[in-house]
């Protein structure tokens, strides 16, 4: 796809949008929706008499832009002031207030929409506004002539989104009993020396604003500080390392979170495909969203060289995406691109952004091999509703609790029900089986384990190349200790598919200690550690699991010391490890541990859950654990 011409300017954005709009409209949808179109109607209207573009309007958000700051707080105040003129002569509850915030600051022209910095902080401006109030940037503020009717209080300095460093915000109010000023005429553009001194300082404000932004074109986008390589948390590996960072929703509803959640983890799939990068999973990138972060800081802590993020608007049927490219390295960005696609493409517009990244990073010349290309593109459901149920159902999986889990099983169901081809569908429910059955919380286990190796064997046979169904199926034939029927090629086959996948090489790694595979289990987890920093405890337990079938007993023990929930397994694994180590009294300790909570526990009863296929491996697992004084 041809890259959009993109021009940047100064400019004023106004941003407005409706406060609570999702209650009102769960009250009443149509005249929910009557009302808000006629508020940004007669706010249209307002703002073009105030010499204003009105540059989108969609659903319950408006974004303008004005070359004057005068015009536009006058705008918004003027009709701010006669819509709550009209809301107080409504008898119900369906009262639209509208929010607004201005701000001054570089934008991006692009298929004759407006993006940049000055969108997003206008955005980040107005969420601080009161319902039917009125927040300014400090360079509008200083923009504006003194001689304007309006009372401007101080806010502070302000933690914005997307924004390294702090902004001061002003609200506007009209003075009590003064009338609204008329719109000037545009011959009254000329500039005297003090205006021009204001706007020169206005200027200088902005762009020291901007500096604190990772957004944009090359062109008008600061420039990070590099990250030294020495103070990486991590060496950086020999090939690109990448993290990509939740995607901001612009949507202006927080119900779309999901959206842009999804496309951020479908560009983390597509990457993760590629056997060249290193690749950071969801759970530690996504540990900076909302979150005020410096980018060499990001690079830093999770030892990579590139960062990617961008923002995500839907509106109707139609997504904008704008992504870019930072090498912290350098501090440069190598490269951003904004996409304006029907809803129906999303898979080939994420498909796209993948390219352009590979491209980008990899020592890529011209078009990217056909074998690259297949390996990042996605199957495409036959009804596209079948997706969003997936990305709802995402949203609910990976909160990990028995009710949202079958909460997430229901959205996955209504996915293949509308499109029983889709394999995806099949894998996440698969998945919620095999959580049930895995936590203790399934009413039947055999049923459980039965629909969850239907469903896997499902996604495999519609499709082959996904990675998440042959590791579901791995998973589910470990689990149910049925290795023989091809456990361990599912896993490679899935490895194969997905080399940069954190969790799966952690769970691989914590069951071919089965096999007799204890030492490439440790490779493995330490991988899966490596790729995710921000591992959650699981890694660290099958760490300790993989360590003591290999024999390395006090490493056991030094991992058991950063872990922060103990389980039945936890201590089993320390007790056979101090018991091979001759430590009998720590050995016994832990096994009382174990035995707290699993009155019942008999050496018997575990030999015949634990599904080796080894028989030597399991006579030394069992064997530290008879040491360690456990029952028979």
């Amino acid at each position: 796809m041809a890259k959009d011409d993109l021009s940047g300017k100064l400019a004023v954005i106004l941003h407005a949008d409706v406060a609570g709009s999702t209650q009102l409209v769960q009250q009443d949808e149509q005249l929910a929706h009557e009302r808000i179109r006629d508020a940004f109607r007669r706010f249209s209207d307002t703002i073009e008499k105030y010499h204003g573009r009105v540059q989108e309007l969609r659903g319950d958000a408006l974004l303008a832009e004005f070359e004057r700051a005068s015009d536009a707080v006058t705008a918004a105040l003027s009709f701010q002031s006669d819509h709550h003129d009209l809301l107080a002569n409504l008898n119900d509850n369906i009262r639209p207030d509208i929010r607004v915030g201005i701000a001054l600051g570089e934008v991006v022209i692009a298929d004759n929409t407006v993006t940049g910095a000055g969108v997003v902080l206008a955005q980040r401006i107005e969420e601080l506004a009161e319902p039917g109030g009125l927040c300014i940037s400090s360079a509008i503020n200083e923009a504006l002539p003194s001689r304007m009717p309006f009372s401007i209080g101080s806010l502070g300095e302000q933690a914005l989104k997307g924004f390294e460093e702090h902004v001061r915000v002003y609200q506007v109010q009209l003075n009590s009993g003064e009338p609204v000023p008329a719109p000037q005429q545009k011959s009254d553009r000329q500039a005297t020396p003090k205006n021009w001194l204001r706007m020169t300082v206005v200027v200088v404000l902005v762009m020291l604003v901007a500096a604190g932004m990772g957004y944009w074109s090359e062109g008008s986008l600061p420039q990070e500080q590099p990250v030294l390589v020495e103070s990486n948390s991590f060496p950086l590996p020999d090939k690109p390392s990448i993290a990509v960072l939740a995607f901001d929703n612009l949507s202006g509803d927080p119900g779309q979170e999901y959206l842009s959640d999804g496309i951020s983890e479908s560009i983390i799939t597509g990457l993760s495909r590629i056997p060249e990068f290193l690749v950071i999973p969801r759970q530690s990138s996504f540990s900076y969203k909302d979150k005020a972060v410096k980018a060499k800081e990001i690079a830093s802590e999770l030892g990579v060289q590139y960062l990617i993020d961008g923002t995500v608007q839907k509106s109707d049927s139609r997504v904008r995406v704008t992504a870019q490219l930072i090498d912290a390295l350098s501090g440069h960005h190598l490269w951003t691109q904004q996409y304006n696609r029907q809803w129906e493409d999303i898979f080939a517009l994420q498909d796209d952004i993948t390219q352009h990244i590979i491209a980008n990073i990899g020592s890529f010349e011209g078009p990217l091999e056909e074998a690259t290309r297949n390996l990042i593109k996605q199957k495409v459901p036959s009804d596209l509703r079948a997706y969003d149920y997936l990305l709802l159902g995402h949203e609910r999986f990976f909160l990990v609790t028995i009710e949202e889990n079958r909460k997430a099983r229901e959205l996955f169901q209504k996915s293949i029900e509308l499109d029983p081809n889709y394999g995806r569908g099949h894998t996440w429910i698969a998945w919620t089986h095999l959580v049930d059955l895995t936590w203790g919380w399934s009413d039947d286990p055999e049923k459980s384990a039965t629909l969850s190796l239907e469903h896997a064997q499902s996604a495999v046979s519609l499709n082959n190349s996904d990675a998440e169904a042959h590791w579901v199926l791995g998973a589910i034939l470990t689990q149910t200790g049925q290795p023989e029927k091809g456990a361990l090629a599912s896993y490679e086959r899935a490895l194969s598919l997905s080399p940069n996948n954190a969790d799966l090489l952690a769970e691989y790694g914590w069951n071919i200690p089965k096999l007799g595979l204890a030492e490439e289990a440790v490779k493995s987890i330490e991988k899966a550690m490596r790729l995710n920093p921000n591992y959650p405890d699981w890694y660290g337990q099958a760490l300790m699991y993989a360590l003591y079938n290999a024999g390395r007993y006090e490493e056991v023990v030094a991992v058991s010391k950063t872990i922060s929930v103990r389980h039945l397994i936890t201590y089993l694994d320390l007790a056979g490890s101090y018991a091979y180590l001759d430590q009998l009294d720590k050995a016994r300790l832990s096994a009382a541990h174990a035995l707290e909570n699993n009155p019942g526990f008999t050496l018997d009863w575990w030999r015949e859950r634990q599904n080796f296929t080894d028989p030597a491996a399991l006579e030394h697992y069992m064997g530290g654990l008879r040491k360690a004084g456990l029952p028979e």
